[in-house]
């Protein structure tokens, strides 16, 4: 089986374990399906996310005219806190920083290594964590908008971390830690603006990955020094593909790559 395209964030669906799923021009592979089989992965060009031309991607997917222009890369998407669609302000585009910005949004906590609070729009629970490789999360805040969600996580971010560690990720090392426990603790440091969305009753989601093999030291797999990579998959977790020789390959940091990919 071969596949060509430009590389995009897999998408998932929840089940035991979370389904894989990596898409192409006209074309999709269930990565589930082909775990103990050997990929080639072989690079051919860059092709910006949003204009297309083979220009090297900067961020996010996109190359550096685009990362600066498109309101899809502005900053508010990194930092929430400075989202301004509900002031009626316009950083690049208001009609679609208003679509994104005003609906609901959920701080929640994640452990995937390490507890660690983060903000997602309602709708991307649990694609967020999911892509974070996080096994176990829950919803602490639901806010009418962006904004408080992110000065609700600006606030919290003092008395607990916002980073996963990816490599304590992949390696599947995880801290026994009560995700209630902590959400109760934190409730007395949610802004005033914020503290009515405070989520008091629920419980936490726990997420399956298909791996067969954790490796016991990452090492990343980088298309632009090494263009042409063959080995035998043993697993996915976040946006991470996992290889028997411990080797790792983020397919979100490596969005707008035009690959070949082959199951041998």
């Amino acid at each position: 089986m071969q596949y060509e395209g430009v590389l995009r964030k897999m998408q998932t669906e929840i089940g035991s374990p979370i389904q894989y799923y990596m898409t192409f021009n006209n074309d999709f592979l269930n990565v589930n399906q082909v775990l103990n089989k050997t990929l080639k992965i072989k690079f051919i060009k860059h092709q910006c996310l949003n204009c297309g031309i083979d220009r090297p991607i900067f961020r996010q997917g996109y190359c550096k005219n685009c990362f600066f222009s498109t309101p899809s890369a502005g900053d508010w998407i990194m930092r929430p806190e400075l989202s301004t669609a509900h002031l009626d302000k316009e950083d690049r585009d208001l009609a679609y920083e208003k679509r994104v910005q005003l609906q609901p949004h959920i701080v929640y906590l994640a452990n995937s290594s390490n507890i660690k609070v983060g903000v997602t729009r309602k709708t991307q629970v649990p694609t967020r964590w999911i892509d974070q490789g996080a096994h176990e999360a829950i919803e602490i805040v639901e806010t009418p908008n962006r904004y408080l969600a992110g000065i609700t996580e600006v606030a919290l971010k003092n008395h607990i971390g916002d980073k996963t560690n990816w490599r304590k990720m992949l390696t599947n090392t995880n801290l026994g830690e009560d995700l209630i426990t902590w959400r109760n603790q934190l409730k007395e440091y949610i802004p005033e603006e914020a503290a009515p969305y405070f989520i008091s009753n629920n419980s936490k989601t726990t997420l399956e990955f298909p791996v067969l093999q954790y490796p016991e030291k990452v090492k990343s797999l980088n298309l632009s020094k090494v263009p042409e990579f063959t080995d035998v998959l043993k697993g996915v977790k976040g946006q991470y593909l996992i290889f028997e020789n411990n080797t790792v390959f983020n397919v979100r940091s490596n969005e707008g790559c035009y690959v070949k990919l082959s199951v041998l």
